[in-house]
């Protein structure tokens, strides 16, 4: 009988040193990480190379950028644990995308974001704007939208106060005394209607893929915290020390340079206009 229980209490602690050294090295092997995936899409992917990547590889990591050509894979390869985190999306986005697709994501730190800009071939600025010009404009709800308050928010047009500027529409508009003509086109093709149209509102991911100057926007929009574009992780991770790096690197002096130097026309959220 004593043997028995010798036996017992022998097997105990066997097999509670063996669970608490497996629960350290899980432990250790979410500190000690070292090789991360981080991925977005253009700009945002250049943006990680050149301005976090060089950072984190200081620091002693192994990192790989994988650019994307949708707002979707992002987060799924979140989701699937094929990248660490991403760069790409905007508060808003990100709480609908992760209700509609059960996952738990966080922000880690918002980044200067490509703004809606209003472009035009033929005017320097927007008091040249002549009566009855077409402005060309996003036909997605929330482009549109964020393209209707740039305008409003410099005087062309004006709207109810209690319309939501993220919710906008041309129905909305309650003084137009330009009579500007309302243009709805794909986002992606905005670029291509300054042939064809006296302005248009376009999206700066699509500007700067299609080469356009940011700076040359007669007006850019004055981005609500809420749409600033952030580094994203699942929430699990949100703690961990890489992600903790992650956000260091973007509050580097080398980070800022690169912003400076090769994202100019960028909107700069408060802590990097204060920093």
């Amino acid at each position: 009988m004593k043997n028995n229980q010798a036996l017992i209490i022998f097997l105990l602690i066997v097999v509670g040193l063996l669970s608490g050294c497996a629960s350290d090295g899980s432990k250790a092997s979410s500190e000690d990480k070292k090789e991360l995936v981080l991925g977005g899409t253009i700009p945002y992917s250049d943006m990680l190379e050149q301005g976090v990547k060089p950072y984190l590889e200081k620091q002693g990591y192994s990192v790989t950028i994988k650019e994307f050509n949708d707002y979707v894979q992002p987060n799924m390869a979140l989701k699937n644990g094929s990248i660490d985190a991403n760069l790409y999306q905007h508060e808003v986005y990100m709480s609908a995308f992760a209700k509609e697709n059960d996952m738990e994501l966080s922000g880690v730190i918002k980044v200067p974001t490509a703004p809606i800009g209003i472009y035009s071939k033929k005017y320097q600025s927007l008091k040249e704007i002549e009566k009855g010009s077409t402005v060309a404009i996003a036909n997605d709800p929330t482009n549109l939208a964020r393209g209707l308050t740039v305008l409003k928010d410099n005087g062309v047009i004006d709207f109810d106060e209690d319309v939501d500027p993220l919710r906008a529409s041309v129905k909305d508009i309650t003084d137009n005394p330009k009579e500007l003509v309302f243009k709805p086109v794909e986002a992606a093709q905005l670029p291509r209607t300054l042939d064809s149209v006296d302005l248009a509102a376009v999206n700066g991911n699509f500007a700067i893929a299609s080469g356009m100057d940011l700076t040359k926007a007669l007006v850019r929009d004055d981005m609500p915290d809420n749409i600033i574009n952030q580094v994203v992780v699942n929430t699990k991770d949100i703690d961990s020390p890489y992600v903790q790096d992650i956000k260091k690197a973007v509050q580097s002096e080398e980070f800022r340079k690169v912003i400076e130097e090769n994202f100019q026309g960028f909107y700069e959220p408060k802590w990097f206009k204060e920093q």
